[in-house]
């Protein structure tokens, strides 16, 4: 099987909101529902003159899929798991809503699915694109800066594996030793 990851080329992102309107098509989210899966947040760079204009970047947030994945040791019902592909899921009926996964989460990635009374997160549309055997995403497919690279991480040929080792990156909260599988090209 694969290990999927994805590297995001932050500064081509235009704010267009494809890829949040792509993603809630692609799972059955309201269009106005927020923080869904995944979102676009602005960032100001504040190294700049006071009286400069100061530069804005986009990032995009959503699940990290962590391979030492904190929500998955706080679920008390074992309901989250990561799938062959390295994707962290979860057993929709193991779900009890007892928000464990979401206080444990440091990127704040899941949320409640209202509609069908679980927990919810981008799980890399593993159960939509990738069950049909595509390789890819629909928020990097619909992107039309196409600044999102998805793929195996275990292929040393995928275009996010040679992207990685051609590239300087960063990881959201590094520091916590989640080891995201997300990555922030610099």
């Amino acid at each position: 099987m694969a290990n999927y990851g994805m590297a995001f080329d932050y500064k081509l992102c235009i704010n267009c909101k494809a890829c949040e309107v792509a993603c809630k098509e692609e799972n059955g989210i309201d269009l106005g529902a927020s923080n869904h899966r995944l979102w676009i947040s602005e960032r100001f760079d504040n190294t700049q003159d006071f009286f400069e204009l100061k530069q804005i970047n986009f990032i995009q947030n959503q699940c990290q899929q962590c391979q030492d994945a904190p929500c998955i040791k706080a679920c008390p019902n074992d309901a989250i798991y990561k799938d062959d592909n390295g994707i962290v899921r979860l057993y929709k009926d193991k779900c009890d809503l007892s928000l464990h996964c979401m206080s444990a989460c440091p990127y704040d990635a899941r949320y409640i699915d209202n509609k069908n009374k679980i927990t919810d997160k981008c799980i890399f549309c593993a159960d939509t694109r990738l069950s049909r055997g595509e390789t890819t995403t629909a928020c990097a497919i619909t992107c039309p800066s196409k600044l999102r690279i998805f793929g195996d991480l275990d292929d040393p040929n995928s275009d996010i594996s040679l992207t990685l080792k051609k590239r300087k990156y960063f990881q959201l909260k590094s520091n916590l030793n989640t080891k995201p599988k997300l990555f922030y090209l610099n």
